[in-house]
């Protein structure tokens, strides 16, 4: 089943419709989606090398759009239900001093969760909700996610049909592991934050 499912994304990487598929994705992972777009980004790069650049390019585009959208999502959520929660159980205060160390240090948690696999969407909201400066949150989301997406295609790019016998040669495990790491993530939000 799980060959089945792999040789079918293959298939669907190579389609005409892939690349919008792979922002709509991106986008909607930004703010509200749990997979990541890496799981487009593998099999569409794998399947089309040459066209590396320009999947990275999307995923990057509509990332960082997705990511405003988060921010939106807690920009305007925060007043309407955070901030009265909040005050109503006497965390108003504590929460202005989060706020605040948010702010000094935004730029890193952003870039952070940009490039790395914890959940972009936490962020993006969070961002929203301390009022980080828009342009802070934008650049260090193009230059993280950009760095993120680039990075993995060019790799993929460049050590691709080893990859991709790698890929096919341990599916179950690699899939395994991504169940792991993405369960491991929402823990770590979880009993981290």
């Amino acid at each position: 089943m799980l060959r089945g499912l792999y040789d079918w994304t293959m298939g669907l990487a190579g389609h005409r419709h892939a690349l919008p598929a792979l922002a709509v994705v991106a986008f909607i992972e930004s703010s509200l989606f749990p997979i990541p777009p890496d799981i487009l980004i593998i099999p569409m790069v794998l399947a089309a090398r040459p066209r590396a650049w320009r999947i990275a390019a999307v995923a990057t585009a509509a990332s960082v759009l997705g990511g405003l959208l988060g921010y939106a999502i807690g920009a305007g959520l925060y007043e309407t239900v955070g901030r009265p929660v909040l005050e109503f159980y006497g965390y108003g205060a504590k929460f202005e001093e989060f706020r605040g160390a948010y702010n000094d240090w935004g730029a890193w948690i952003v870039a952070g969760a940009g490039f790395t696999p914890f959940p972009y969407k936490v962020i993006t909201i969070a961002s929203g909700v301390t009022g980080l400066n828009l342009a802070v949150f934008m650049l260090a989301s193009l230059v993280s996610r950009g760095a993120r997406f680039f990075l993995l295609a060019a790799l993929l790019w460049y050590f691709g049909p080893p990859v991709r016998r790698f890929i096919e040669a341990n599916l179950p495990l690699l899939a395994t592991l991504f169940f792991v790491l993405l369960f491991g993530g929402f823990l770590a939000i979880r009993y981290l934050f």
